[in-house]
């Protein structure tokens, strides 16, 4: 993976929905020993997946609602817990953001399938307080390569 393209995935700040508002998190911190000094989300076995934009392909907004409800039916429907999230870069002056949808409890595995399925390029997924960038896209040299994070929390 081009190292410009993991570090922009890695600083990609997460807002993430918890019952005292939102967190917002990017996968660029230091190196956590101890995890329980994270906030509890943080802590628990999750992925953050989306249906935009496929292999970086821009698709129409309504396209990509469409896939994006699409993907969170097809969660609901196998049972798992789904909130609405979203990621955008730290730039001040960027203006991409990209839905996303946190799901709760999800295997690592299934996770995986459901890149693959939507066809994105990686998916975000975290388990004891270790984020990892999983890569999806079936079409890349290094699809199952996994890139280790470390949470960062963001004010």
């Amino acid at each position: 993976m081009d190292q410009a393209l993991l570090r922009s995935y890695l600083a990609t700040i997460y807002e993430l929905p918890t019952p005292n508002g939102v967190l917002r998190s990017s996968l660029d911190g230091e190196i956590v020993q101890d995890t329980s000094a994270l906030p509890e989300l943080l802590g628990r076995r999750f992925a953050l997946l989306t249906a935009y934009n496929p292999r970086s392909m821009l698709l129409p907004r309504k396209v990509n609602e469409q896939r994006h409800h699409v993907l969170r039916d097809l969660l609901i429907i196998g049972g798992y817990r789904v909130e609405p999230a979203v990621g955008y870069e730290a730039d001040a002056d960027s203006v991409w953001r990209e839905p996303a949808w946190l799901v709760h409890r999800m295997d690592r595995e299934e996770a995986i399938a459901f890149g693959r399925v939507f066809r994105q390029n990686t998916i975000v997924f975290a388990d004891l307080g270790r984020p990892e960038i999983i890569v999806t896209d079936p079409t890349a040299d290094d699809i199952g390569r996994t890139f280790q994070g470390n949470w960062r929390v963001r004010t």
